[in-house]
C-alpha cells in the first residue's frame, strides 16, 4: 500500500476516533454535568421527630409540631425553596396554618425529591407561615418558594 494512502487511512481514524469520543462525551457526560449544576445546591434530611429536625437546622419550620414523626425535608441553599413531609399524630394541620384563599394562586414547588408529590402545587389547603401545605390522611406535605420568602429575608 502507498504511504500516502496509508497515511490517510490513518487520519481518517484519527478524526473518526475523536468523533466518537466527543459524541459519547455528549451523550454521557453532558447531562451528568447539567443535572449536577443544576442540584449542587439541594440538600435532603430524614428525622425521626419534628424536634428533631428543629434542632439540627434552622431553616426547618418552626410551627412544625415537635412529636410530628418521620420528617423528610429538601432545601436549597441558595435561596428559600423548601420541600417538607412529615407524619403527624392526628390528621389535623398544625393549629398556626390557615385556610388557603381559593381565589389565590399557589406558587408549584421549585425543587422536586423522590418522597414529595409531582402534583402538590395543586393541591394547597392551607398556609403554614410561608409555606403552602395539605394532608394526606396524617401525612402532612408542604412546601415553601423563594419568591414568598425572600421579601421577609432580605438584609
Amino acid at each position: 500500500m502507498p504511504a500516502g494512502l496509508t497515511r490517510t487511512r490513518t487520519v481518517v481514524l484519527a478524526v473518526l476516533a475523536i468523533a466518537v469520543t466527543i459524541g459519547f462525551a455528549a451523550v454521557v457526560a453532558v447531562p451528568a454535568v447539567k443535572d449536577w449544576y443544576q442540584n449542587r445546591h439541594d440538600e435532603a434530611a430524614s428525622y425521626r421527630s419534628g424536634k428533631e429536625a428543629k434542632g439540627d437546622r434552622v431553616s426547618v419550620p418552626r410551627w412544625l409540631p415537635d412529636d410530628a414523626k418521620h420528617i423528610e425535608y429538601a432545601m436549597r441553599t441558595t435561596g428559600g425553596d423548601r420541600l417538607v413531609k412529615a407524619t403527624l399524630p392526628a390528621a389535623a394541620l398544625p393549629p398556626t396554618c390557615e385556610p388557603h384563599k381559593p381565589d389565590a394562586a399557589a406558587r408549584p414547588p421549585a425543587i422536586t425529591a423522590s418522597w414529595f408529590p409531582k402534583r402538590a402545587g395543586q393541591r394547597p389547603l392551607a398556609h403554614c407561615g410561608t409555606y403552602y401545605a395539605y394532608l394526606e390522611g396524617h401525612t402532612l406535605y408542604a412546601w415553601q418558594v423563594n419568591e414568598d420568602w425572600a421579601p421577609a429575608n432580605r438584609a
